[in-house]
């Protein structure tokens, strides 16, 4: 499932391509088709994201004038030079020039501005936006006995906040993601968010997952470059037996409510 950084910077490419220009929207699949033909003719006036939620509210005179966009774990919107549509799309933009055609999503709807509300409202602080307050997930976090590896992963805490994230952050403050949340101080905590925030920006700006430090680079440790779908250069991240980069120690593996999660034992013991 693509993460936070990932619906940013598809939200900036939206307003950026089709910002203030009279769009075509279409569902050359069938199953948006009655929505897209009342937007039809209409401007994008914002898409923003909240976490993994992607909103774009049309400038349309009606109640439902939101298109909200949740990927999933199949799912993608890409924007490419206009050519016919291809394969199973459920919505397409375009301005003749560009199409933005979105496959296999969780859902794609049309809401109000009130239910849009409701939806970010169950998410929590969003490390990609300047207008977070981790002030209520501190407080949340440090009553939990649930492991912090577990609580980064609830979208109600951290919104945006996926599997890579996770462990990266993690590991980069040598916390062990079985600690109880209620056992971090407040300063690990701050250090994670700051973490999230940083890393998370440069993924919105370059495109991809880095979390290496300079010393830690292929090129600083005359190692070969990361192949993996994800792209790249992590520490932990399904590196499962790989040694780590800093210590050496083999990367340990287990799943903790459902999601594989990844740590240096030696590093973050």
């Amino acid at each position: 499932m693509p993460e936070g950084h990932v619906i940013h910077r598809l939200a900036e490419h939206l307003n950026t391509t089709f910002g203030d220009r009279e769009l075509e929207f279409s569902s050359p699949q069938g199953r948006f088709a009655v929505e897209a033909a009342s937007l039809n003719g209409h401007r994008i006036a914002l898409a923003e994201a909240w976490g993994k939620q992607l909103f774009i509210d049309v400038d349309l005179d009606a109640p439902e004038h939101i298109i909200h966009i949740h990927l999933g774990l199949i799912g993608g919107l890409k924007l490419t030079p206009f050519a016919d549509p291809t394969g199973a799309v459920r919505l397409r933009i375009t301005n003749g020039h560009t199409a933005a055609d979105l496959r296999g999503p969780q859902w794609c709807r049309l809401i109000t501005d009130a239910e849009r509300d409701a939806a970010v409202a169950r998410l929590g602080a969003d490390p990609l936006r300047p207008d977070a307050d981790p002030e209520s997930t501190w407080i949340r976090v440090h009553r939990s006995k649930k492991s912090i590896g577990a609580l980064m992963m609830d979208q109600k805490l951290f919104a945006g906040v996926g599997n890579i994230y996770r462990a990266e952050v993690l590991f980069r403050l040598g916390l062990d993601p079985r600690t109880p949340g209620k056992n971090l101080d407040r300063g690990e905590f701050d250090a994670i968010w700051a973490d999230l925030v940083d890393l998370m920006a440069t993924g919105v700006r370059d495109g991809r997952i880095d979390t290496v430090r300079p010393e830690h680079t292929p090129e600083a440790m005359h190692r070969e470059p990361r192949e993996d779908d994800h792209g790249g250069e992590v520490y932990v991240y399904r590196r499962a037996g790989q040694p780590c980069h800093v210590c050496g120690t083999p990367v340990e593996t287990t799943v903790l409510e459902g999601r594989n999660l990844f740590w240096c034992p030696r590093c973050q013991g």
